[in-house]
């Protein structure tokens, strides 16, 4: 049995450019469809936080109507109160990457918030993306690639064709205009070859060891195509 780590948000908010903090964590769904994909393929899940503080789930994704209705809603709900290993993190800031077969960072509008500038976060990303392990980010996940800067200043992730959280569905959730800053926006500032699909499809992209997910539809998806590569 390998272990795949999974890098989870610390914080409990996303702050608006107002000031005003918006409730937010890790998004359900985008821990859970991985989680269960990779617990039944025979792997060990190690979740990570910034500090190793318990991380919080973005109490909107446990909504019914994020989730297809109450019963799916209840089944999610279930599913992360059977996730022991969220309640018992290690330190983002302690992870050796050779303990660990894969990476995985779900998302949840939490990563805007702290991942995007953990430098432990961006280093550890940095060395999974040149190991070859894979690598796995969905959502508002890959606002951590924005941490990965390379000692020559630029973003390790640069060329790279990578998906997530488009402008159009931040505008279709109503948040848009009320950000800071907009994920596929900094991601093309920094270099990444930015691939939009259409809004709340799922759509997954794979270059090379580096498999990215659009939105909480493609978590799922993304889970398959990351357990292909550790097959």
């Amino acid at each position: 049995m390998s272990k795949i780590l999974f890098v989870i948000t610390g914080v409990d908010h996303w702050t608006l450019a107002d000031g005003t903090r918006h409730p937010s964590g890790f998004w359900a769904e985008e821990a859970v469809a991985p989680y269960e994909a990779f617990e039944a393929a025979g792997h060990e899940v190690v979740v990570a936080t910034p500090g190793g503080v318990v991380p919080t789930v973005d109490k909107g994704s446990l909504a019914p109507e994020v989730n297809g209705g109450q019963e799916a809603a209840d089944r999610i709900a279930g599913a992360l109160a059977s996730m022991t290993a969220l309640q018992r993190p290690i330190k983002l800031a302690e992870v050796d990457l050779a303990d660990y077969a894969a990476v995985f960072y779900p998302g949840g509008h939490g990563p805007m918030e702290d991942l995007a500038v953990d430098t432990d976060s961006g280093r550890l990303l940095t060395l999974a993306l040149e190991s070859g392990k894979p690598l796995g980010v969905v959502c508002h996940g890959p606002a951590a690639l924005l941490a990965a800067t390379k000692e020559d200043g630029t973003n390790a992730f640069a060329g790279y064709r990578v998906s997530g959280f488009t402008n159009a569905e931040e505008t279709q959730a109503g948040l848009a205009d009320k950000a800071k800053w907009l994920l596929q926006d900094r991601l093309v500032e920094v270099g990444v070859d930015f691939q939009e699909g259409e809004p709340w499809a799922p759509k997954v992209v794979v270059d090379r060891n580096l498999v990215t997910g659009q939105n909480p539809a493609s978590s799922a998806p993304l889970a398959v195509e990351l357990l292909k590569k550790l097959a």
